[in-house]
């Protein structure tokens, strides 16, 4: 049965103090780029918005929190913590791969349908409110630590 997300993510919003929320409309279709070389050989970056982090890092602050986590891809799975103030985290403390599928990812790269994970994945906490925030400081922010790992595509987790 779908989530119909909208109108919980408004009520959430509500709760918090926050006047109602301006949902981002884009006019134009979503800019694309073809892969310059098969995903076998591609060096891919992963990006995700479930509020994942590794013991011993700053959990995520509650709300309106756009920083980032560096996560290293040979993380051990049993090392990853979830925290996000949008959604039941039951599933994703049980098993992060729900919201940051990195063991599926090490097993594609293994079975070379991806060439190669960039050393680095990046998280955040999404859910926040400033959609200018997002665009002015995390995403700029996502966008350098990927050039710096030369990563040839990136796979976005949302939540």
């Amino acid at each position: 049965m779908p989530v119909d997300y909208i109108p919980r993510i408004q009520e959430k919003y509500a709760k918090e103090g926050y006047p109602a929320y301006q949902w981002v409309v884009n006019t134009d279709p979503p800019p694309w780029q073809p892969l310059r070389r098969p995903l076998s050989a591609s060096r891919l970056g992963l990006v995700a918005s479930g509020g994942i982090y590794i013991t011993g890092q700053v959990a995520f602050h509650y709300k309106d929190d756009t920083s980032w986590r560096m996560i290293p891809t040979d993380v051990k799975t049993t090392d990853l913590r979830a925290t996000h103030f949008a959604y039941d985290l039951t599933d994703a403390r049980q098993d992060p791969n729900v919201v940051f599928p990195i063991d599926t990812l090490r097993g594609l790269v293994s079975e070379g349908v991806i060439g190669a994970l960039a050393a680095n994945a990046y998280t955040f906490m999404g859910g926040i409110y400033s959609a200018r925030r997002v665009q002015e400081e995390l995403a700029p922010q996502l966008l350098a630590r990927l050039l710096a790992e030369h990563v040839d595509a990136v796979l976005f987790v949302p939540v």
